[in-house]
């Protein structure tokens, strides 16, 4: 009976914090949402350490931060989420700790694909952004399925960035226009069209052909970024898209991010929208 009594309290306490972020919800609203907001997830070693907790643990309640979080953009109506997963560099790290965060990164892309998963409740669309090839054969196949699986959603997009860094994704890009622009050469060329290299020349690749072969062509540039630990630094994340995004950084390690956190960004966003806006048209 005690039991019973406690679940019902419980399922009447989460109503209630329901009910107050719809309110906080309504307030944001009056402002401009952003469309794309973008989250490096720095911290999950370092609560593992401050908790006193076993290698691997940080990243666990790392995970379950970041389903609030969703949760939160997807209720206030944001668009486009992407996260930073895990970065090419993160390969140097000790092979028992890659290992870990791999079979971590597996099975949590595996629960994306079940049918009460969050990206199934809010009709999200998955796409893996980064170098995949880097991945081991079961990460890289799972990352396939849910990418597969997922693909008739269309009312949010969620982008994983794993195996990225940003100077590989512009690598990337410009390798991907030169063999592009030289295919078109070559067969315009074999047509004997008499193609005028000589009227192209300092304009065979233009921007847009760069940006179409971008890891992140799958989303727009994001409106803000934010990066808990209290750290500024981009780390090689979304170098080529952020120039006019607004960047926050609160103190508190990812596991501890909270609703607070992002209500408190969204609000600093509103207060900068004009300004950012303004920059970014003059671009």
């Amino acid at each position: 009976m005690e039991t019973n009594r406690g679940t019902e309290l419980d399922g009447i306490f989460e109503k209630f914090v329901m009910f107050l972020r719809k309110c906080a919800f309504q307030v944001l609203s009056v402002g401009p949402i952003p469309t794309h907001i973008a989250f490096i997830m720095d911290g999950n070693r370092r609560y593992s350490k401050k908790q006193n907790l076993v290698e691997g643990a940080g990243h666990r309640v790392g995970f379950s931060a970041l389903m609030s979080l969703l949760m939160y953009c997807y209720e206030l109506g944001v668009k486009y989420v992407t996260i930073y997963a895990f970065s090419i560099d993160n390969f140097r790290r000790r092979p028992e700790e890659v290992q870990s965060v791999m079979d971590l990164m597996q099975e949590k892309i595996e629960g994306l694909i079940e049918k009460e998963s969050i990206v199934n409740r809010y009709g999200v669309r998955v796409y893996f952004v980064g170098n995949l090839k880097l991945l081991s054969d079961p990460v890289r196949l799972a990352a396939e399925r849910a990418m597969a699986a997922t693909a008739k959603n269309s009312k949010a997009v969620l982008s994983i960035c794993v195996a990225y860094t940003s100077t590989n994704e512009i690598m990337h890009a410009v390798q991907e226009s030169c063999k592009e622009k030289w295919d078109e050469i070559t067969m315009l060329g074999a047509g004997e069209a008499g193609y005028d290299l000589i009227g192209l020349k300092g304009n065979l690749i233009k921007l847009a052909d760069i940006e179409k072969h971008m890891y992140m062509a799958v989303a727009p540039d994001p409106d803000i970024l934010i990066r808990t630990s209290g750290e500024t630094r981009l780390s090689n994340f979304l170098l080529w898209q952020s120039a006019y995004c607004y960047l926050y950084s609160p103190s508190v390690l990812w596991p501890e991010i909270g609703f607070r956190h992002f209500f408190w960004a969204i609000l600093n966003y509103q207060q900068n929208h004009l300004y950012l806006d303004k920059k970014r048209k003059q671009s």
